[in-house]
Order: C-alpha cells, then structure tokens, then sequence
C-alpha cells in the first residue's frame, strides 16, 4: 500500500510487540502512517497486523539497534520514505536482572546501554534537526518509574532509564520555542516479554501482576498528542508508587527494591 500524503507519519522503535506495538496501534488509530522497528521477525508480523484496516501505509524495518549500522538502517528507511517525521516515539528497551558482581554478563550490561540510552541518543540527533527545521513534531521517550529509583539487581537499567529521563526533560527545555514537544513515558511494571527476556522470571516482581500495555500506551499517547511533560502510565496503584518514590529516601527505594528484584524472591 502506498501513503497517503494527508496522513501525518510516525516512527516507532521497539514495535513489535509490547508497549511499542500498543503505541503504534494507537498511532494508526489516530489516522498515522507508520514505520515501525525492531531487532525481531515479530516485527513482520506487527506489521501485518497494523494494516489489516487498509487505512494506514506502515513500513516494518528490522534492525538490531543496540548496534550503529543498525541505527543507520532504521534511519535511512525513514529517509528513502521522503517525509517529514510527526511523532517519534523511542521506544525500544531491554533489561538484564542479578547481582552486578558474579551474576550478569558484562555483553549483557552494555547491550543494555546500547539499546536502552546510545540509540536513543543517536536517532534523536538524527531525527530531531529536521523536526525543529519544519517547526512542529512530537517526541515520545520511553522512560520507567525504574529511573526513580537505585536498581538493586537491576543497576545498569534503573541507570539508563534515569539516563532518558533526564535526556527527555533536557531536551525539552531546549526545545521549548520550536514547535516541537518531548514527552516521557514513565511505566511501571507491564505486562510484555520484558522480565521474561531480562532472566527475570524468578523474581518477585517478574511474578507479580502487571499492567496493561494497551492502556500504558494509550495514556501515553494521549498526553504525546497533549504536549505533555511526562506520563505515569499504568495503573492507579503504579501510579501511586510513583508518587510514594518521589518522598522516599533512595537507601530506602533500593531496599525495596532489592526486595522486588533479587534472584530467587518471587
């Protein structure tokens, strides 16, 4: 299917699934085009399921983006497109759970960062010069209630989600007389295959119940189009944790948080 040039164009990374594939669901609702990415085949299938309606032109890319070529080809797909990007949604994530010391790999820990904070950075600088030029867009970025908190057993996540939460709100502030807004999403624990895929399984809150990726990405997306700041998505009671963490001492939050992710605890 070829775009329709009236409809706006959205790029969304991590898609394939979770909330990604729920934000790119809510995007087409709203009348986008979309290119979505990701490192997996589901992707193909994501997008299958993205046009069923006949509405919405969507391309799928695959690309591994915790690498830079693979970058550099979600990016020149969106340039082979020759359209203006309207929302940018940086999305794509991953996690590693267990003791910093003699449990995670260091491959592991640093696939972390590649994906989670330098590809964030990199489509960001890539994609954001032509946002200002045309004078409008928004940016979605996908952080965590985790970037509140010292992440025992999960250091180098909460760390680089505390990474795009502070990169979100600075680039913000810089843009605030562009036309262009930057929104954070902040969830809590969601129900996608990310605790299974961060060896996570036997934890407690790997166990726990989790919220609903359709209604985090539908707050999100709301406050996206709204201009919004941040977003605590999820439900009242993550909400609230949020709110709770905001007042709590952090030798207390990583107690707590020890509690929620040490190996063996569910």
């Amino acid at each position: 299917m070829t775009h329709s040039e009236e409809n706006p164009f959205a790029v969304i990374t991590g898609a394939s699934s979770g909330i990604g594939y729920e934000l790119a669901r809510q995007l087409a609702g709203r009348g986008f085009d979309l290119l979505i990415v990701a490192e997996d085949a589901g992707i193909e299938e994501a997008a299958a399921d993205l046009r069923r309606d006949g509405r919405n032109a969507v391309i799928a890319v695959r690309a591994d983006l915790a690498r830079h070529d693979g970058v550099l080809k979600a990016w020149y797909a969106i340039e082979e497109t020759g359209r203006g990007v309207d929302v940018l949604a940086l999305n794509a994530g991953r996690g590693i759970g267990g003791a910093f010391v003699g449990g995670t790999e260091l491959a592991d820990e640093l696939n972390v960062i590649d994906v989670n904070v330098t590809s964030t950075v990199h489509l960001a600088k890539l994609a954001l010069p032509g946002m200002v030029t045309r004078g409008r867009g928004r940016v979605l970025i996908t952080s965590s209630i985790a970037s509140m908190m010292p992440g025992t057993y999960q250091a180098v996540y909460n760390a680089s989600k505390s990474f795009t939460q502070s990169f979100a709100e600075a680039l913000r502030a810089e843009l605030k007389d562009t036309g262009v807004t930057v929104t954070s999403l902040m969830p809590g624990p969601t129900d996608t295959n990310f605790f299974h895929r961060a060896e996570m399984d036997d934890t407690r809150v790997g166990a726990s119940d989790k919220d609903d990726p359709a209604q985090v990405a539908e707050q999100a997306v709301r406050a996206l189009m709204d201009g919004k700041e941040k977003v605590l998505a999820g439900s009242l009671s993550t909400r609230a944790q949020a709110a709770a963490s905001k007042v709590t001492p952090d030798r207390i939050k990583a107690e707590m948080h020890r509690r929620m992710a040490e190996p063996g605890s569910a």
